[in-house]
């Protein structure tokens, strides 16, 4: 696959409180060591703007991560917003794959608010809170995520 970087952040209330244990983000890490990705860093914020968008930056320009992949949600969900904060460039269709992959197994994939692009030299997605949805959400995408890490690269078709 390349030996690329990634980080893990799960963003959740709960999670971050220790009122609740985080399996997603634990799940997500796992399949991404399995496809070759190099896990350098997790972590925990809380679903405030503020935190994520610092979290993202950190992962972004300090760690310089290949990829960053957020999990969670939460009634006070702004993870998308962050995101998009931080971002250079969106990339729609990566969003629109998962949910295409997703209404496939349950019409509750339309409340999705999934946003995915580049920031710099790193690529950004954000996933479902569920373990089972944000399994099956980097499921849909994995095999596509390589090869844009190339293309951004400069690793040519």
């Amino acid at each position: 696959m390349g030996g690329y970087t990634a980080a893990v952040l799960t963003v959740s209330d709960r999670c971050s409180a220790g009122t609740a244990v985080d399996t997603s983000g634990p799940c997500v890490a796992d399949m991404l060591r399995a496809a070759g990705y190099d896990v350098v860093h997790t972590a925990i914020v809380p679903d405030e703007q503020e935190r994520i968008r610092a979290a993202l930056l950190h992962c972004c320009d300090a760690l310089h991560a290949d990829l960053v992949v957020t999990t969670g949600l939460s009634p006070r969900d702004v993870t998308p917003e962050a995101t998009r904060a931080v971002l250079d460039r969106e990339i729609p269709a990566i969003p629109q794959a998962m949910l295409y992959a997703s209404l496939q197994i349950t019409p509750h994939a339309m409340l999705s608010r999934a946003v995915a692009g580049t920031r710099g030299g790193t690529l950004l997605v954000n996933l479902p809170g569920s373990e089972k949805a944000a399994r099956e959400n980097l499921s849909a995408v994995l095999p596509a995520l390589g090869h844009g890490l190339k293309m951004m690269a400069g690793g040519g078709h």
